[in-house]
Parts: C-alpha cells; sequence; structure tokens
C-alpha cells in the first residue's frame, strides 16, 4: 500500500481512487464548543471541519429545517441486574458535561426531550453486556444518551442503529476511577438513513476505555467521538470498521485530547470501499497538551479499495505542545486490493469470490478479534460476506 503522506491533498490516483495527505490544520474546531446552535454559523461547505461532508445529504440537521417528528427512532435498553436505566429531562445535572463542537451537535443538545441514562454503580464487574437497540421509524430524530460507570466498575455495552431516520445525536461516556468500559457501536442503517452523532469520553484516573465503531449502513453517517481525561494513568484505544459502498458517504472524525499527564492513546481505524461514489473520510486529530507530560499516543488508518471510482480522504494530524512525552506517531495508508494476495489463493485451488473473500476478512479480522462479543463478531463478518457478495 502507498502511503498516504506521500501524496498531495486532493489528488487523483490511477483507477479513479482520490487520497488526501496530511494536513497543517491545527487540531482545534474553527468555533469554540458551545451548547447554543447560534454560535455555530450554518455550515457551506468550505469551513475545514465540513469540507469534505455533502451538506445537500444532511437532510437539514445543518441549517435547523430539519424537524423531529414522533416517528423518528425507538430506543431499547437491556440491561443485567444491578444497571440503572433512566429516562429524564432535559434539567438533569449529568447532561451536558460534554459541549458540542459544531452545530450538528449543538442542535441535537438544544432538540432532544428526553435523554436516556444508564449508570452502573462503582466496583460492579457486568459479566454481560448492556444493549442499547436504536431503530429508525423513517422520522427525524435528536437524541442524548448518557453511560457513567462508577470507581473500579466494569461493562460492555452495544449500541445497534437500525432501520431509516434521519438522527442527530450526543454520546457521553463517563467513566469513574479505575473503570473499564467498552463499547461496540453498530451503524447498520437502511440505505436512506441519515445519521450525524458526537462521542464524548470522559476517562477518569487510571480507568481503561476502548471503543469499536462499525459503519455499513446509511446513505450518510458522519461521527465524532472525543476523548478527554479526567486523571492521569488513563488508557483510549479507538478502533474503527467500516465498509462503503456504491454511493454512500461515511466519515469519521476523531480527536484524542491529552490534557492530563501519563495517559496514553491508540487509534486503529480500517475501511474498505467499493462501487462508483463511494467516499470514505478519516479524519484523526490528537492534541498533546502541555501538561500532558508522560504521553504515549498512535494513531493508524487503512483503507483497502476493491473498485474503481471510490474515494478516500484520510487525514492524520499530531499536534504536541511540550517535548516530554513517551512517544507519538500516525500512519494513513490507501491501497488497491492485492492481486498477487489473490493469484496466490487462486494458485492452491481456492476459487476467485472465496478468496476475495478471505483477503478481506483478514484485512479486518485484527479488528474483529478484538470485539470479545460473539454474537456481534459473526454478525460483522456475516455482513462483510454480504457486502462482497452484493459486489459480484
Amino acid at each position: 500500500m502507498a502511503e498516504a503522506q506521500n501524496i498531495p491533498v486532493g489528488s487523483t490516483t490511477a483507477g479513479q481512487i482520490a487520497v488526501a495527505a496530511e494536513s497543517t490544520v491545527a487540531t482545534r474546531m474553527s468555533a469554540p464548543p458551545s451548547f447554543d446552535v447560534a454560535d455555530f454559523p450554518v455550515p457551506h461547505g468550505r469551513e475545514e471541519e465540513w469540507r469534505f461532508t455533502p451538506l445537500e445529504r444532511l437532510r437539514g440537521l445543518h441549517d435547523g429545517t430539519a424537524v423531529a417528528t414522533g416517528d423518528g427512532v425507538k430506543v431499547d435498553i437491556d440491561a443485567p441486574e444491578g444497571v440503572t436505566v433512566e429516562t429524564v429531562g432535559r434539567d438533569d445535572a449529568r447532561l451536558g458535561r460534554a459541549t458540542p463542537v459544531d452545530r450538528v451537535a449543538a442542535q441535537a443538545y438544544s432538540a432532544f426531550e428526553k435523554a436516556g441514562v444508564v449508570t452502573v454503580p462503582k466496583e460492579t464487574v457486568l459479566t454481560e453486556p448492556i444493549r442499547i437497540a436504536v431503530h429508525g421509524a423513517g422520522g427525524v430524530a435528536y437524541g442524548h444518551q448518557v453511560i457513567e460507570l462508577g470507581a473500579f466498575a466494569e461493562a460492555v455495552v452495544v449500541i445497534d442503529h437500525t432501520g431509516d431516520a434521519v438522527l442527530a445525536a450526543n454520546v457521553d461516556y463517563v467513566l469513574g476511577d479505575g473503570a473499564k468500559l467498552t463499547v461496540v457501536s453498530v451503524q447498520d442503517w437502511d440505505d436512506k438513513a441519515v445519521h450525524v452523532g458526537q462521542h464524548n469520553a470522559l476517562i477518569g484516573r487510571d480507568a481503561t476505555f476502548k471503543s469499536f465503531v462499525v459503519t455499513f449502513g446509511g446513505d450518510l453517517v458522519r461521527l465524532h467521538p472525543r476523548v478527554a481525561y479526567a486523571g492521569p494513568g488513563g488508557e483510549a484505544e479507538l478502533f474503527g470498521l467500516y465498509f462503503t459502498d456504491a454511493g454512500q458517504h461515511q466519515e469519521h472524525r476523531l480527536l484524542v485530547d491529552h490534557n492530563t499527564p501519563h495517559c496514553k492513546s491508540n487509534v486503529a481505524y480500517k475501511g474498505a470501499l467499493q462501487g462508483d461514489g463511494a467516499h470514505a473520510v478519516w479524519i484523526g486529530d490528537v492534541l498533546i497538551e502541555a501538561a500532558a507530560e508522560g504521553t504515549d499516543t498512535y494513531e493508524m488508518n487503512r483503507n483497502l479499495v476493491l473498485t474503481d471510482g471510490a474515494r478516500v480522504d484520510s487525514v492524520p494530524n499530531l499536534e504536541i505542545e511540550t517535548g516530554e512525552i513517551v512517544g507519538a506517531g500516525h500512519a494513513s495508508a490507501t491501497g488497491r486490493f492485492d492481486d498477487e494476495q489473490l493469484f496466490y489463493l487462486m494458485a492452491r485451488g481456492i476459487p476467485a469470490d472465496e478468496a476475495r473473500r478471505l483477503v478481506v476478512r483478514g484485512f479486518f479480522a485484527e479488528l474483529v478479534q478484538q470485539i470479545r462479543v460473539p454474537d456481534i463478531q459473526e454478525r460483522l463478518l456475516a455482513r462483510i460476506d454480504e457486502e462482497l457478495e452484493a459486489s459480484v
């Protein structure tokens, strides 16, 4: 695979694979974070944070014309014994601990009527996942979800998005000291769905946060995972898997803010694309603030382009304000399907379609195996097979 850093921004390589290289733009957004929608101008598409997003396909989420309907989404939560599940109003003190960073996130925060709060008490270790099913019924919805772990609690949360909807929602993950949280967020929408979300993780002292963002469906999906630390010793692992089909726009914009000393982060996102007009965007921002001595961080994005006509924009950014760190690095690469691997397998009697499936499965296997929720692993591998079969 060719390293994306060697290709000029906006260039087009052979086979209509467009790859964006490393940007010189600072990691901070152009507008300060705010809960007030009016503090964010309506985007016109030339702003750094919106330049890759087809605004006309946001269905009014960005300009205030998308009005919530009663048939937006239905949320069902299945939680093990000992977990508290609540539906609260806007005045609940546990809401609003993370500030929206763009207009859609601010609109989502301003427009939701009820929020969900899931609380795992301190020192509670769950042996079964908390499952949150978000099903779209064809309408417009704004949402807010809080998942909070007390000190030294351990939990796995699966958030499953299905159906058809135009949804803008914010999710807050709050980890107490020594807590361990794994989140698997699956975007398996129908073809016409639009989903824009800001995911905020606040990691306590010596706490561990592991996130898996999996995106298959939808017409447009734009997610903004963000991480900050509430004490030293925190660790964050952000993994992502996406399969972008013809005409789909899938955008993942990450920010890891190392604002506290002696914390770690590791980011690894992988995507496959096929079909005319398939467009994947990955923005990986890591900020190491002056106070964050002893930081150890790395981020990586890999993209596998299966057909002509697909476009990938991969932009890693690393901003360092102190030299007293353990390590910091990033990598981005985009390449075609490896015909040599395919030939190798076919030469050993494996049919072409099966060989192609094995190569793509192998590309994603490292991430899928780390999810460690068996039914989700099986489902993701089956979805990958379905995507490949559809392209044959």
